[in-house]
């Protein structure tokens, strides 16, 4: 069910160290392999864009991640709780970074998405990411085996 969220009922702030335990909590829920801690504290040491969002009551609905290069963001991580998924959260969370991304005067967001993650591919593509590459077995998957990645940019 899609849900119509106004961001100013919603807590959406920079990510800190101490967030840290609540999103890998998160990310160990929603992906089959997930960032480790370490991960987490480096892309806060690096100072990347790492924002969170949460509901009035404090609880963490979702975050991102965006490591900026040259003129281009790179969208390392973005991910919505599992029982928040499916009510238009990772549309507003794509719509922050697409946000960040123009506040920091860059061109495009680049991002890569496993094939097998259908619905993340679907909402990438129905926001505007267009597939510009392959990364021949670019992540882990089940058995050893090694799953491609689709790289897609959009257009700021």
């Amino acid at each position: 069910m899609m849900q119509q969220w106004d961001l100013a009922r919603l807590n959406y702030e920079p990510m800190q160290a101490n967030d840290i335990d609540e999103v890998l909590a998160l990310e160990q829920t929603v992906y089959p392999y997930p960032w480790s801690r370490a991960n987490f504290v480096d892309s806060l040491a690096s100072g990347y864009q790492a924002w969170v969002l949460r509901d009035a009551g404090g609880d963490l609905m979702g975050y991102f991640l965006i490591m900026a290069i040259v003129d281009e963001a790179h969208l390392l991580n973005v991910a919505v709780s599992a029982e928040r998924q499916r009510q238009g959260l990772g549309r507003l969370l794509l719509n922050q970074a697409v946000a960040c991304s123009r506040g920091l005067g860059l061109e495009s967001v680049l991002l890569e998405v496993r094939p097998s993650n259908s619905r993340a591919l679907a909402i990438y593509q129905r926001y505007g990411f267009h597939e510009i590459g392959r990364r021949k077995a670019y992540y882990p998957a089940a058995g050893q085996q090694r799953e491609d990645a689709i790289v897609m940019r959009f257009q700021l």
